[in-house]
């Protein structure tokens, strides 16, 4: 005897979200920072010497040389990322700009902490980041590569020397401000930790996003478009 299953049909919306200049941008920072987080902490903390004839090794020269290769792309990457915030679409300021005058990005942020510390049971819908994403974002990525960006300079401007662009635009002041340059770079080094530290969360968050809030985080990235299975997707105000 056969009978009929009622069956509930899967669903899978689908919203365009980060543009391609900055899915290029995000993958070519994170490159980047992985050279200059490797690299850098070679340099805080170098390798033993090598053996053999100087003048057959050139290990750490090329350690330097990768370290500030890296750091100019990110400058660049980063100058590059501050336009496209201006001339891109909302998701592309978000981070930048976050919304914190309005009384529903805190609640939906304190929605979040909730939701991360697992007191509630379901997540809250967002075509972009959504709020504790983009303080966190704002804080401790935007500023923190504003502030290993002066700093790396103005370490990179001792070499240069004086009458240097990053001598003039940068050592003149930041060493001063910080009172020797070993402070300053043990102040860059933290940083390091500070970003490295913030990657960790990011990648566990987007990953943990991805499996429990039915909400497509990695491959958007790639592709540009945000899947919302089995539910609709958020409505123009972002959730």
């Amino acid at each position: 005897m056969s009978t009929d299953t009622a069956h509930t049909p899967h669903r899978e919306e689908a919203v365009y979200v980060y543009e391609a200049p900055v899915r290029l941008w995000h993958w070519v920072n994170a490159f980047a920072i992985l050279t200059l987080c490797v690299t850098g902490y070679f340099i805080g903390s170098p390798l033993p010497s090598v053996p053999g004839e100087a003048s057959n090794s050139f290990l750490f020269g090329w350690i330097r040389y990768l370290h500030f290769s890296a750091g100019y792309i990110l400058v660049i990457g980063f100058l590059f990322r501050g336009y496209w915030a201006i001339v891109g679409n909302t998701h592309a300021k978000q981070i930048f700009v976050p919304p914190v005058w309005k009384r529903s990005f805190w609640d939906e942020l304190l929605h979040e902490l909730k939701w991360y510390a697992m007191i509630v049971k379901e997540p809250l819908k967002y075509s972009g980041h959504n709020p504790l994403a983009t303080l966190v974002m704002h804080i401790l990525f935007v500023w923190g590569i504003v502030f290993m960006i002066v700093t790396g300079l103005a370490l990179y401007g001792e070499g240069t020397g004086m009458g240097s662009w990053q001598h003039t635009l940068f050592t003149s002041w930041v060493v001063p401000l910080f009172g020797q340059s070993q402070d300053v770079h043990t102040w860059h080094h933290l940083g390091m930790w500070v970003i490295v530290c913030f990657a960790i969360i990011h990648i566990y968050a987007a990953v943990r996003e991805d499996i429990m809030s039915r909400q497509s985080i990695i491959s958007s990235m790639f592709s540009g478009w945000r899947t919302f299975r089995d539910g609709r997707p958020p409505d123009d105000n972002g959730h």
